[in-house]
């Protein structure tokens, strides 16, 4: 009797080992056919690391004004150096001013003017970032810089939410209508190409990595924190 329960358990040990395989197959080669990624995929999942970023920038503007001293300043310039790098050099220069604003630009519509204001931003934000970076490579944040570095970061923060909700909503769909279809496809693979030019490999990857890093240094890997509270009662 315990010899034929000990082989239906490795009978069943077996089968349930059997299914799981062919379970973690199916799911590897759908990944595989669903690894290409869409031009406008790219640019938006790219905002999702500026955002990350931006998060980051929210933390440390707050610490700037209630406890200075907490600010890890070799994590905070590590993170301005993200920024310069997979934001402003590459999905701001390379691709947006390269690749969108010139198209968007010769439109017959109002969106043509768009390109012109979100230049302005993407060099604002490259002045701040600049300053950041000055900041950052001190021993120290001041007791005087303090309030004007916050201040500039949410200046930062408060700029980029409406930049970046108006590319995704507005301009990225504008440029896909104006490219077509065949161009559209043959754009995202130019945008892949650009990426493995300019940092020799995945560059989002790459960068998924370095935010999750920057964000642990700065206590928000956990996201349930920033659940907002509850409505007040009627």
């Amino acid at each position: 009797m315990a010899a034929n329960t000990a082989t239906r358990r490795r009978l069943l040990l077996v089968a349930t080992s059997g299914i799981a395989a062919l379970a973690l197959s199916a799911c590897s080669e759908h990944e595989k056919e669903g690894d290409e990624v869409t031009a406008n995929e790219d640019l938006m999942r790219e905002h999702g690391i500026i955002r990350r970023t931006l998060f980051v920038y929210r933390e440390a503007a707050r610490r700037a004004r209630t406890d200075a001293a907490s600010l890890p300043l070799p994590n905070l310039r590590d993170a301005a150096q993200l920024f310069r790098e997979f934001a402003e050099d590459y999905h701001e220069h390379a691709l947006e001013e390269q690749h969108i604003f010139p198209l968007v630009r010769k439109l017959k519509s109002p969106l043509a003017l768009l390109p012109e204001v979100l230049e302005k931003q993407h060099q604002r934000g490259r002045e701040i970032t600049d300053y950041i970076l000055r900041v950052a490579a001190g021993a120290s944040l001041g007791t005087s810089e303090s309030e004007r570095f916050a201040a500039t970061l949410e200046g930062l923060i408060a700029m980029y939410g409406p930049h970046a909700a108006r590319e995704d909503t507005e301009l990225f769909p504008a440029w896909k209508t104006a490219l077509g279809a065949k161009a559209y496809d043959e754009m995202g693979e130019r945008f892949e190409e650009l990426e493995h030019k300019m940092f020799g490999h995945d560059g989002f990857a790459d960068a998924r990595a370095r935010i999750v890093k920057i964000e642990a240094a700065f206590g928000l890997t956990d996201l349930a924190t920033v659940t907002a509270p509850p409505p007040p009662a009627a």
